[in-house]
């Protein structure tokens, strides 16, 4: 393995951290469950179930161990689904994520993308219809897949959509910031993802200018574009969509995001940048996990970059 390799390694989340990580999308699971119901907790087991099928496979074939990051990645994948998406969808999706994203790669520690958002960007490029269905909990209750009335429920339109539209939405900040909206799994309950957030940022889990990077920048990236006309809701859109899960979960990852602190906020700024250009101009409503993988193929340069000149000063 190369000196590079070896520093990509090195990055990657283990012992209490990653034990730490786990507990907290735990909860973020627990709360879907409390929101959406009992059918949350169905996808995530399929998809951290066949996840595990594949890493089984390649360790065997190589005759190691399965690595620790076994359930990160699913789990963050499945927080990261529609409360309604069927169970195969949900197996294609984690199962192309993990065979391209990370076992192709080597594994855990050496991949170039995250693979939760390899897969979810595969699932939005081939199956828009069906990774674009969403529930309103407050209004219909749990999700059920066997009821008729909970299929006659799924609407192609979230909150995102309507703030993407015209700066507002039907529902308040404060249902935005509680929870229940329509929404991905783990996306919708934006208080506890800062909450889980600030926790895992003084256990030193993430880094914590990671997502207040993106964070920052979006906002200021959506208040310039309002100035000349655009509308997006500057603050309640950052409570839709992929983007705080996103920020907090995905775009953190020690292995995929740069080191050097001022890498960091180009990094945070680009992700933000491109989220909100493809959320306002584009076909997709979302465009976090699109910006988050462009972003991660030019991030480790952009760090690399600004090391290097910072060494030879």
């Amino acid at each position: 393995m190369s000196d590079s390799q070896e520093a990509f390694v090195s990055r990657a989340i283990t012992g209490k951290k990653l034990l730490y990580l786990e507990g907290a999308l735990g909860i973020v699971l627990g709360a879907s469950f409390v929101i959406f119901g009992w059918y949350v907790l169905v996808i995530a087991a399929v998809s951290i179930a066949l996840s595990v099928g594949v890493d089984f496979v390649f360790a065997k074939a190589k005759k190691q161990k399965i690595d620790e990051s076994w359930l990160i990645f699913p789990l963050l994948y499945a927080l990261m689904l529609p409360p309604s998406a069927p169970l195969w969808m949900a197996g294609v999706g984690v199962v192309f994520g993990n065979l391209f994203a990370k076992q192709l790669f080597g594994g855990y520690g050496r991949t170039i993308f995250h693979p939760a958002a390899v897969g979810i960007m595969f699932l939005m490029i081939s199956f828009p219809a069906l990774i674009f269905g969403w529930y309103d909990p407050e209004v219909f209750g749990w999700f059920n897949p066997f009821s008729q009335a909970s299929l006659d429920a799924l609407a192609p339109v979230m909150p995102l959509h309507q703030i993407n539209a015209g700066g507002s939405s039907a529902w308040s900040l404060l249902d935005l910031a509680l929870g229940s909206v329509p929404g991905n799994i783990g996306e919708t309950f934006g208080l506890l993802l800062i909450a889980l957030g600030t926790v895992l940022a003084v256990l030193k889990v993430i880094e914590w200018r990671l997502p207040v990077a993106i964070i920052v920048s979006y906002l200021i990236t959506a208040g310039i574009f309002e100035l000349f006309g655009a509308t997006g809701g500057t603050i309640p859109s950052v409570f839709t969509g992929s983007l705080l899960f996103g920020a907090i979960f995905i775009a953190s990852d020690p292995v995929h995001a740069p080191v050097n602190h001022k890498a960091i906020w180009i990094y945070g700024a680009g992700i933000a940048f491109i989220t909100f250009i493809i959320r306002y101009f584009a076909t997709f409503a979302e465009g976090f996990i699109f910006a988050v993988i462009i972003m991660s193929a030019v991030g480790a340069l952009v760090d690399a970059w600004l090391t290097g000149k910072e060494e030879t000063a």
